[in-house]
């Protein structure tokens, strides 16, 4: 704060934004606060002597405004006023190197954003439009910069306060000044606050009186701009994410989700050839995935430094992009290098899933054809951090979908797509029961698997299993096989009715579930009907303690992959 004539202190309230983004009209909206003197852009003659930018303006400008940054800081930014609050309006790339610090540490600070969709088409109006004129690289500078000292500063849209001028509110309650009504309108014309460039910037906002809602339809965007815009528009992104307010186009924005695993708010992922983060691991709108679910996937999970079933998990990728004649593959070692990275870049190395995807790729234009894929695969590789889904202790609940599984005669469940609607439908039946999965029945009645993992049930001490007729035949499900064998139990694979599990011996029946996201999971209920005794049984204890040492002692390390 800096001391008044009177010995009042004046708290000064720091305005950043890039240029053409309503911040003169914020200047008018604060201007009419009656506990306020208003300081439009005090650090613009510094900013021309130092940097040496030509502007229409610029000697009268040098010749009669204070061109040394740190005299302005003290002496006027931070000098005595008459007033409580002192309104500094600034240009983002306005702040040049060499200013004192105290800029920053002192005061308040909010930063304006608009997009730069709507800046750009009116930009080259004085100047011609830059990446530094634009200034939103120094305005996330400023942004990181105020969190870093513990003062990260509100952001606000300026679509956000031409929809809605109320947002001023939330503003000044951020700021903790009171909210003005008369904040939300001003009389039309020049202002004596305005800096002696206005003949050139406000022609337009000199004929406002007020925030007006932006037109529903904007103008043509200048393609021209267009590279400008793939870099900025980023930056721009980055910043809104900070919004506490944002409006959605089709209906209001829902409050942000808690994430089941909050670890994983800060992820590294791998789309394509690089690894991003996590708001940026996006595929293109041209991309097979989003044209028609057109990909192949795997999900692996990660033990102690080694993945598990790495090996056969590739193989029936590569057998699953064949069938869908996939061109342009990644290698084996390729993909391996990229879960190995993501994973490392992560320190993800145990108690991680892994949603491996392989798409056709991107097109040259929206359509279904395979011909139109021309860029080859996409390939994405999501690690997370990831407990088992259910709860393997005291067991899951089912219910059984009206919802019957693909046949192979219409598309083959061998084929590990993600086209998942026929398994999404019967979710949703089992979401509507409360269930924790919905058992899927094969177009002739007999049990396939549920929505998202293969089905064992135990009957007189024999384990079966239905045909991988109609059902995937899981990776978890063949590993369960074999330790059945292995444990000596008798193991048949057979066609299974609804019935044989609705009527089987109270006690002598166990069923659970297999799959990479929950391993075996007992089932304890299905469609009301309590299985065994309602408790995990002792022929499913014993494959889990099986299957959980075979974990332990098996996998592809990611250690050794990295040091070969």
């Amino acid at each position: 704060m800096a001391k008044s004539e009177h010995g009042v202190e004046v708290e000064v309230i720091h305005s950043w934004s890039a240029p053409r983004s309503l911040s003169t009209s914020l200047m008018y909206s604060f201007a009419q606060r009656d506990d306020i003197e208003v300081l439009d852009e005090p650090l613009y003659s510094h900013f021309l002597r130092v940097s040496g930018f030509d502007r229409p303006y610029r000697e009268e400008l040098l010749s009669k405004m204070e061109s040394d940054g740190n005299k302005v800081i003290q002496d006027i930014i931070y000098g005595p006023g008459n007033k409580k609050y002192r309104f500094c309006k600034h240009i983002s790339k306005q702040r040049v190197l060499g200013l004192t610090k105290d800029l920053m540490k002192k005061g308040k600070h909010f930063i304006l954003i608009r997009n730069p969709l709507d800046i750009l088409p009116s930009f080259d109006k004085v100047v011609p439009p830059s990446f530094f004129e634009l200034g939103l690289a120094e305005l996330v500078c400023i942004y990181n910069e105020l969190s870093e000292i513990g003062k990260p500063p509100p952001v606000i849209d300026a679509a956000e306060l031409r929809k809605d001028p109320e947002a001023l509110r939330g503003l000044c309650n951020d700021l903790e000044i009171p909210f003005q009504p008369a904040m939300l309108s001003w009389e039309a014309g020049p202002k004596p606050i305005d800096g002696l460039w206005a003949p050139w910037w406000y022609n337009t906002v000199h004929k406002s009186t007020g925030f007006k809602e932006e037109r529903k339809y904007p103008q043509p965007f200048p393609f021209p701009l267009y590279d400008l815009l793939e870099q900025s528009l980023p930056l721009y992104n980055m910043l809104r994410r900070h919004v506490k307010k944002k409006s959605s186009l089709l209906s209001s924005p829902l409050p942000t989700p808690d994430l089941p695993v909050p670890a994983n708010e800060k992820l590294l992922a791998w789309v394509g050839d690089e690894i991003v983060t996590r708001e940026s691991a996006k595929v293109s709108v041209f991309d097979s995935v989003v044209q028609g679910g057109d990909s192949v996937w795997e999900g692996l999970r990660v033990y102690n430094g080694k993945i598990f079933k790495l090996e056969e998990h590739l193989d029936r990728m590569f057998d699953s992009a064949k069938a869908l004649a996939f061109e342009n593959v990644p290698t084996r070692d390729e993909i391996k290098e990229a879960i190995f990275k993501t994973l490392i870049r992560n320190g993800m190395l145990d108690n991680s899933h892994i949603r491996l995807s392989l798409t056709r790729g991107k097109k040259v234009t929206s359509g279904m054809s395979p011909a139109l894929n021309q860029y080859g695969c996409t390939l994405i590789v999501l690690a997370e951090r990831k407990p088992l889904v259910y709860d393997n202790e005291r067991g899951i609940v089912l219910v059984t979908a009206t919802t019957r599984r693909n046949s192979p005669n219409n598309l083959d469940s061998k084929i590990h797509h993600n086209n998942l609607l026929n398994n999404i439908l019967a979710k949703i039946e089992g979401n509507n029961a409360k269930a924790d999965d919905a058992v899927m029945l094969d177009k002739d009645g007999y049990v396939s698997e549920t929505n998202a993992t293969n089905i064992f049930i135990v009957k007189k001490g024999r384990v079966l299993t239905p045909h991988a007729d109609y059902c995937l035949p899981g990776i978890t499900r063949a590993t369960v096989m074999d330790l059945v064998v292995k444990e000596q139990f008798i193991l048949e694979e057979r066609r299974i009715s609804l019935s044989e599990v609705h009527t089987a011996d109270e006690v002598a029946l166990q069923m659970w579930t297999t799959g990479t996201m929950g391993e075996l999971s007992p089932v304890v209920k299905v469609d009301g009907r309590t299985i065994g005794n309602g408790e995990v049984g002792p022929i499913t204890r014993k494959l889990q303690a099986a299957y959980k040492k075979l974990t332990e002692q098996s996998g592809v390390p990611i250690q050794s992959y990295l040091q070969s």
